[in-house]
């Protein structure tokens, strides 16, 4: 049988953690009673670096039972990352595995379905939202509008769909040989080409704790992934560059018109706001121009994404 590893990233996940544990062990023991995964399949939480008693907790569990495993990584490398230094871990010894979120605002026991279509040939198989009813106003508007911006600027991602998902071993291994430094799994799971599938499910709100991403940082995380994925805002400042210089030829044309038939005044406003204008521009164009640079600089550097402090596994009860 398969071996199943759950890669749950965590970070300040204290309040959350005590309720949503034993929810994840009765998901390892029913489907491990039904026959469909081995019992050797494993929870690993990967720990973000926390700075509460997420650590203190999970060492707990752990010393308790041997299906929770833990990763500590050294620092705070970020959510995509986490989930990576799990995934690295999980992959030496599962079959598959799974990828959710500490909340478990994510259906748990789709996780069941899921498996179901690994075993139907899928080697990849995206947990995706069927409705956006428990949301706000504002949450929902806002996430649609960030699915569809980003396919718009080219980036293919499944809409609805966060990082809720089963991936095969070979679809992890494959994942591993994308080594950039900026991290956007849900335009890079896409890209591996497997035969896919999607379950899906209707989002719970969340018991405990707070939310790890803020209107803010979906922002931040939409830019990123953005620019890490497509070229589009290049383009569109070529075309906006284009457009610009359209309109100053078009601007000199009527100055010189009005010049030769004597219809020229003084124009301190329209000066002003040209002058606004095409600053403003130049000043956007360089922001966006710095980002990509900025990626490049990451890139070449080769910096590690993340630094593993300590490993709680079945080999050692404290590495």
């Amino acid at each position: 049988m398969d071996v199943l590893y759950i890669v749950v990233p965590c970070y300040n996940e204290e309040e959350v953690l005590p309720l949503t544990i034993p929810e994840f062990k009765k998901t390892i023991v029913d489907l491990v009673t039904k026959g469909k995964i081995s019992p050797l399949s494993r929870i690993l939480f990967v720990n973000d670096g926390s700075k509460d008693k997420t650590w203190e907790i999970l060492e707990k569990e752990h010393q308790e039972d041997e299906k929770v495993l833990a990763l500590k990584l050294a620092r705070n490398a970020g959510h995509q990352n986490a989930l990576l230094a799990g995934l690295s871990v999980a992959k030496e010894k599962a079959d598959i595995m799974v990828t959710i979120d500490a909340d478990l605002q994510d259906d748990i026991t789709k996780v069941e379905d899921m498996v179901d279509e690994y075993h139907n040939g899928c080697q990849i198989v995206y947990g995706v939202r069927d409705n956006r009813k428990s949301d706000s106003f504002f949450k929902r508007f806002t996430a649609q509008g960030f699915y569809k911006f980003m396919n718009r600027m080219g980036v293919e991602t499944i809409y609805n769909h966060a990082d809720y998902r089963l991936m095969s071993k070979i679809a992890v291994e494959e994942l591993s040989k994308y080594t950039e430094v900026n991290v956007f799994l849900r335009g890079m799971v896409p890209l591996l080409g497997y035969k896919t599938s999607c379950v899906y499910y209707s989002r719970s709100k969340r018991e405990a704790g707070e939310s790890k991403y803020p209107l803010k940082k979906m922002l931040s995380f939409a830019f990123d992934g953005i620019t890490s994925f497509s070229i589009k805002p290049i383009n569109m400042i070529v075309g906006l560059g284009v457009f610009v210089l359209f309109v100053c030829i078009l601007a000199a044309v009527y100055a010189f018109i009005s010049y030769f038939t004597g219809n020229t005044d003084s124009g301190w406003t329209s000066l002003i706001l040209s002058i606004w204008f095409i600053g403003g521009i130049q000043l956007l164009s360089i922001g966006v121009i710095g980002q990509y640079i900025g990626k490049i600089y990451k890139e070449v550097k080769r910096r590690p994404k993340y630094n593993i402090e300590t490993v709680l596994d079945d080999n050692n009860k404290n590495n």
